[in-house]
Parts: C-alpha cells; sequence; structure tokens
C-alpha cells in the first residue's frame, strides 16, 4: 500500500465519521470535549476534584457516542473520564441538531 493508497484511506474514513456524526447529532444532547475525544451524550456528570492542591475533573456521560474514527463501535452506554486538562460541556438547542446539508 502506497502513502496515498493510505492517505485516501484515511481521508475516506474521516468523511464516513462525519457523515454518521451528522446522521446521529440529533439524538444527543450535549457536545463535550476533552483534551483527548469528542463526545455526544445524553447525560454528563462533571465533578471537580481537588487532592494536594492538584485540581482535576471526574466526568461520566451516559448514552454516549465517541468521534473516533478507528473504533468500530462509537455508541457507549457510559463513559468515565478522568484529566488534569479543561473540559467543555454544550447543551445543544433543537435548532443546533439539524446538520445542514454540505
Amino acid at each position: 500500500m502506497s502513502a496515498e493508497d493510505l492517505e485516501d484511506y484515511e481521508t475516506e474514513m474521516e468523511l464516513a465519521l462525519y457523515r454518521e456524526y451528522r446522521d446521529v447529532v440529533g439524538l444527543f444532547s450535549y457536545v463535550v470535549e476533552t483534551e483527548r475525544r469528542f463526545y455526544l451524550a445524553n447525560s454528563v456528570d462533571l465533578v471537580p476534584r481537588s487532592t494536594d492542591g492538584e485540581i482535576w475533573f471526574e466526568l461520566t456521560l451516559g448514552d454516549a457516542w465517541v468521534w473516533d474514527v478507528y473504533r468500530s463501535k462509537r455508541f457507549v452506554k457510559q463513559v468515565r473520564v478522568v484529566t488534569f486538562k479543561d473540559v467543555n460541556v454544550e447543551e445543544l438547542a433543537k435548532t443546533e441538531l439539524e446538520v445542514p446539508e454540505p
């Protein structure tokens, strides 16, 4: 497999992932971004923690979809994330759920 074939394959996989996102975004209420992943979820519990002066976050998502091109199954019943980095949680408005066709 050439480098060009690999690049074409990765481009096709990313496009398929975007299309899947576009198809499922209307099923979810929240968008969650961490330093490692992007999620769609229907429930979010974010708890700031502190140990020895270090602040970290414990994040639990229910009924989630994971933006990851290499996962074979992106729908997850529950996700638990522990991170020292920023976490962004946004509630989607129903008008935002309508993704325009490209």
